[in-house]
């Protein structure tokens, strides 16, 4: 005999799934990977390479070996995301075996361990940098400015920011550092400077960008929500003391201000799910992000300011909620 089962409604069909969303944020991040092996050279394709071969491959042994899943779940492309956006934060010297051990951490610690793909509190990714970061700070604080693909050897030194840190406790100002190292907004919009793939080229991460928006995959409020936050804090502190404070253009071009805000912030997983609760996500993100940089021991503070609010989101979902489908505010008579 024949169930018949029955659902509440609504019963939406679509045919936008988990696959066709990581695939269209892996070709949003294309131009960004382009770039980076285009300034950084070949040495870029292998830190990539070992990042997402590692993170497909310990999510299927997982799946596979340990939750006796009968299908994987690397088919859904989310783990050649969080690779790729683990990559993205590392600085192209990093060595092949620290690379992996951020990759077991990401997939292995930080989504597995929750249960996969939609149950995980924190961004994988960004998990695995930051243990990388406290772990290995030498390997994650070695910067070299980009010599090119087929260029002369790369010259070290430190990121945008950290000229800034550095330059203020020898007692220099801000626009003594910004001129005693030819740092201009060219080179951070376009692609000239040091830092990790990530922070190559501004440019590159914001057409990816447009392209989520143009596709729907992402909406624009928890990215703007970051950005405002950012301006107005550091504008600010900027107009009280502009020889210790950097100005809102410099703190949204670098570090990785774009590559979190656009990529990381706005993972369905770990942001909120209503519009009030994602401004608020994106505002608390953005000033802890600036306290971070302008207090801290750190000089770039992105990445535990979206680990800290990634911890709030079920607050916030639990305070916030989205309007119910169907439903329709009628006016009193």
């Amino acid at each position: 005999m024949n169930k018949q089962l029955v659902s509440p409604s609504p019963h939406i069909h679509t045919a936008v799934s988990t696959k066709s969303l990581m695939r269209d944020v892996v070709i949003a991040l294309i131009p960004a990977l382009i770039v980076s092996v285009v300034f950084y050279g070949w040495k870029e394709l292998l830190v990539v390479g070992v990042s997402v071969a590692s993170c497909v491959l310990l999510e299927w042994a997982i799946s596979r070996y340990l939750m006796d899943r009968k299908e994987s779940t690397i088919g859904d492309l989310s783990a050649v995301v969080t690779g790729l956006l683990l990559a993205l934060n590392l600085p192209y010297t990093t060595p092949w075996w620290i690379v992996f051990i951020g990759a077991a951490v990401a997939i292995c610690v930080a989504k597995m361990t929750f249960g996969g793909l939609g149950q995980n509190v924190f961004n994988p990714a960004l998990v695995g940098r930051v243990f990388l970061l406290v772990s290995f700070p030498t390997a994650m604080t070695h910067w070299e400015s980009p010599k090119g693909l087929f260029g002369v050897d790369a010259v070290s030194g430190p990121t945008p920011l950290g000229m800034v840190s550095e330059g203020l406790i020898q007692g220099q100002t801000v626009p003594q550092i910004m001129s005693a190292n030819s740092l201009d907004y060219g080179q951070m919009l376009f692609a000239s400077i040091g830092g990790s793939a990530g922070e190559i080229s501004a440019l590159a991460l914001l057409i990816g960008f447009v392209y989520l928006l143009v596709k729907r995959v992402i909406r624009p409020h928890i990215t703007l929500s970051i950005w405002v936050t950012v301006a107005v804090v550091s504008g600010i502190f900027w107009l009280v003391n502009p020889e210790r404070f950097t100005d809102p253009v410099f703190n949204l071009l670098t570090g990785g201000m774009i590559l979190g805000s656009c990529f990381m912030a706005t993972d369905y997983v770990t942001s909120p799910m209503s519009v009030k609760g994602g401004i608020i996500f994106g505002v608390g993100i953005g000033f802890i992000t600036m306290m971070i940089r302008y207090f801290g021991a750190y000089p770039e503070g992105m990445s535990f300011a979206i680990l800290l609010m990634n911890a709030t989101v079920p607050l916030l979902n639990m305070w916030f909620h989205q309007k119910k489908y169907g439903y329709a505010k009628t006016k009193k008579k």
